[in-house]
């Protein structure tokens, strides 16, 4: 198998409990900084405290927003990745408003990723949208996935963690599949070992979230698995 990029850099590791403390997170940047992960996945609170801890690194501070439900007002959801852009963060996640690709209210939708994708873009953020696709049809997925396209957002992701499922292999393909070459794909929800992540990359995923980031790493590293790196981000 070929990868695009060191293993630990495919990971945004994740802290998106609502009980966290500043212990848990203390722990979860210390594991960034070991383990050199791309980015640390927490709730907007956060990203100041992440961004002063993480200083010194290399490692991206990503805001969530409107978490873990999406449901809030594209005002609300813009004025919260303002804030968390204020605050330092590097990358925004944001769930899509379920209720209207429910309703299929694509016009929406579109004003909606489009008004947060041209804030990330204006101040050279990162942006991703999470689907949650446990509650999405296979048409409604690929709707999403074109919209993305169109507006031009860095990624889709497939799952917030918090739904009913997480990440399948057969949503990441067909993601990747309608979202065209310049979007990439954040496979998230349940990837807790390393069969799982190196599946879901086989099938186009560039970024994996997880909590379980750590086990994983430590699992590659203490298997006769070795990749090579075709190319770097």
């Amino acid at each position: 198998m070929k990868l695009c990029k060191p293993l630990n850099k495919y990971f945004d590791h994740t802290l998106l409990k609502p009980f966290a403390s500043s212990a848990d997170m203390d722990k979860v940047i210390d594991e960034c900084i070991r383990y050199d992960f791309r980015m640390i996945a927490i709730n907007s609170v956060w990203v100041r405290y992440c961004k002063e801890k993480l200083k010194e690194s290399d490692v991206h501070v990503g805001a969530a927003i409107g978490f873990p439900l999406g449901q809030t007002t594209i005002e609300t959801k813009v004025f919260e990745t303002q804030q968390a852009i204020a605050d330092g963060c590097d990358e925004i996640d944001y769930v899509v408003n379920l209720s209207e690709v429910k309703n299929g209210n694509w016009n929406y939708v579109e004003r909606e990723m489009r008004a947060i994708a041209d804030v990330c873009k204006g101040q050279g953020i990162i942006s991703k949208v999470i689907f949650e696709n446990c509650y999405l049809n296979e048409r409604e997925i690929m709707a999403l996935a074109q919209i993305a396209r169109v507006v031009g957002v860095d990624y889709i992701k497939t799952s917030t963690g918090f739904g009913t499922g997480g990440a399948k292999i057969e949503d990441v393909r067909l993601m990747k599949l309608y979202a065209g070459s310049k979007v990439k794909v954040k496979a998230a929800g349940g990837i807790r070992d390393l069969a799982t992540a190196l599946a879901m990359i086989e099938a186009g995923a560039t970024r994996i979230g997880s909590s379980a980031g750590c086990a994983i790493m430590d699992e590659y590293s203490g298997s006769e698995q070795r990749f090579e790196i075709v190319d770097t981000y």
